[in-house]
């Protein structure tokens, strides 16, 4: 894949998640209500609303170091052994730093 075309796919990905994220943070502001038991099932539910907040913005700083690293000139290098990253796992996992070998 083009440097340029994947790029726009990261952005874009990027741009989604970010949108999650925010939508993430509104929900976990909201208020309780007022019912104990309602109130008990609303916190289990704002700690999974919280984890997946959580692998959100992991997802965004690895797109973020995507980017970082194609406009560096070092993207699809492995991190650890400076190998290059297959094309199929950079596919399946865009925003990998390490080839399968070293992921392991």
């Amino acid at each position: 894949m083009a440097d340029e075309a994947l790029r726009q796919e990261l952005e874009q990905r990027l741009a989604s998640l970010q949108a999650r994220l925010a939508s993430i943070k509104r929900d976990v502001t909201r208020g309780h209500s007022g019912d104990s038991a309602e109130q008990a099932q609303e916190r289990e539910n704002d700690e999974v609303v919280d984890a997946i907040g959580n692998e959100t913005a992991q997802s965004i700083r690895g797109i973020q170091l995507a980017l970082e690293r194609i406009s560096a000139g070092t993207y699809g290098i492995c991190d650890k052994c400076g190998q290059d990253i297959g094309p199929a796992r950079l596919e399946v996992v865009p925003e990998a730093t390490r080839c399968v070998n070293c992921a392991q």
